[in-house]
């Protein structure tokens, strides 16, 4: 097959891959604030079920990575301010950094890791289990029964999370901070608040409300991809997590560019 329409094969099955994403978010966001007013029923029982999976029980494997993330960022920092006599910017460059970039990043790929993959199993499993059908047959929507719960969770919970990845990330380079360049920790806090603009905290935010939605996307949309067999289950899983990874880099990516563009000079 020529170069180009190599090219041109990938980037149609690219383009109809995102609108798959885009339609099966559309599907989800329906289900959650639409339909209940409507007189459709929201499982809200599998939406809070979901958030305890998604938030509270990865609060500490997200908590050890962020403090020691926030450590390393910090020892590097002074590792190269120190020569410039600039110790007293650590407290600020790794708040800025934490907010701005890692917190919200090292929280997705944690949720990548723990949710988007089980997403991906979960729905596979059915599809293999032919549940999915039957579902279909009794009348019940996959979308809003499955999906919609996992997309109201995880909008939900990923902000949550990455602001408690913050406050880690930030924990652990006070830690080396005072006991190793100088601060206390009133003078440490005090220019960490100094460093921070409530810009800062809202970017990482809204960061994380959609990386939240592009790891439910992909995650679901791998599943309801299985082929038949036990084996396709995994292979599922195993894309659910890399295209992840890689949609939400590109996410992160827009929308620093586009705060970057809109910042006040």
């Amino acid at each position: 097959m020529p170069l180009t329409e190599t090219i041109g094969a990938a980037t149609l099955d690219s383009l109809a891959y995102v609108g798959g994403l885009a339609r099966l978010i559309g599907g989800a966001i329906r289900a959650v604030f639409i339909l209940p007013f409507q007189g459709k029923k929201f499982h809200m029982s599998r939406a809070v079920h979901q958030a305890m999976s998604v938030g509270v029980e990865a609060l500490p494997i997200t908590s050890l990575i962020s403090f020691f993330v926030g450590t390393i960022l910090a020892v590097n920092a002074a590792y190269e301010l120190r020569k410039l006599g600039a110790l007293h910017f650590v407290a600020s460059g790794v708040a800025i950094a934490i907010t701005r970039e890692l917190g919200p990043l090292m929280t997705a790929i944690v949720v990548i890791g723990r949710s988007g993959s089980a997403f991906a199993a979960e729905i596979g499993t059915m599809k293999v289990n032919e549940e999915i059908d039957a579902m279909e047959t009794m009348a019940l929507e996959p979308v809003q029964f499955l999906v919609a719960p996992k997309f109201l969770a995880m909008v939900l919970m990923v902000p949550c999370l990455t602001c408690w990845a913050d406050f880690m990330g930030v924990l652990g380079g006070g830690v080396f901070g005072v006991t190793s360049a100088g601060f206390t920790w009133g003078t440490y806090i005090q220019a960490t608040l100094d460093a921070l603009l409530q810009r800062d905290i809202m970017t990482g935010l809204v960061k994380a409300a959609m990386f939240g939605l592009v790891i439910t996307a992909v995650g679901c949309q791998e599943g309801f991809a299985t082929g038949l067999g036990s084996e396709q289950v995994g292979r599922s899983t195993t894309s659910a997590v890399v295209k992840s990874i890689f949609m939400v880099i590109m996410v992160d990516l827009i929308f620093t560019t586009l705060f970057y563009v809109t910042a006040p000079r």
